[in-house]
């Protein structure tokens, strides 16, 4: 059972990088987009994306804690700092990337979420202000922080160093 759970573990991490993937693209896209109406399309391609990223994000942190009792890893330091690691990221993602978009996504007349919860569309703001939002974001550092973060974490997981 343990290497079939392994298997859907990684499963689930393919199904977050292959969905999460679109919204990255997106970030670096939307740096020099700046029709409002291409900008909106971007954000909608974007959040399309979300239920499959999120679900199998979900999938991954429950079968990666499962797998670690498991695996008897608890008393490994590498888990701990895979998991701590994997909230350090979610949480710098959210900070640098879902908020900024997430203004963008209010600013251009679209559904946003606001408090953790889903807001209907308002009245898009200038093609100025919705520029100067976007002009905030920084792709570079968002794929520092998951990639180089992910990469980390499949080492701490593949070599399990302590």
């Amino acid at each position: 059972m343990y290497p079939i759970l392994v298997l859907l573990h990684v499963a689930g991490v393919f199904g977050f990088l292959m969905a999460h993937g679109v919204s990255a693209g997106v970030a670096y896209r939307l740096r020099s987009e700046r029709s409002p109406e291409k900008v909106r399309a971007l954000l909608e391609l974007s959040a399309a994306s979300y239920p499959v990223m999120y679900g199998s994000l979900g999938l991954l942190f429950i079968l990666g804690i499962v797998l670690g009792f498991m695996g008897s890893w608890w008393g490994r330091a590498w888990i701990w700092i895979a998991l701590i690691l994997l909230i350090a990221i979610v949480v710098l993602m959210t900070r640098f990337g879902s908020s900024l978009y997430g203004e963008a996504r209010k600013l251009a007349g679209l559904p946003y979420m606001a408090g953790g919860k889903p807001q209907p569309p308002i009245e898009p703001a200038s093609a100025e202000a919705l520029n100067a939002a976007l002009d905030k974001g920084n792709p570079a550092l968002l794929t520092a922080i998951g990639f180089g973060g992910i990469v980390v974490i499949a080492w701490l997981m593949m070599f399990k160093p302590f």
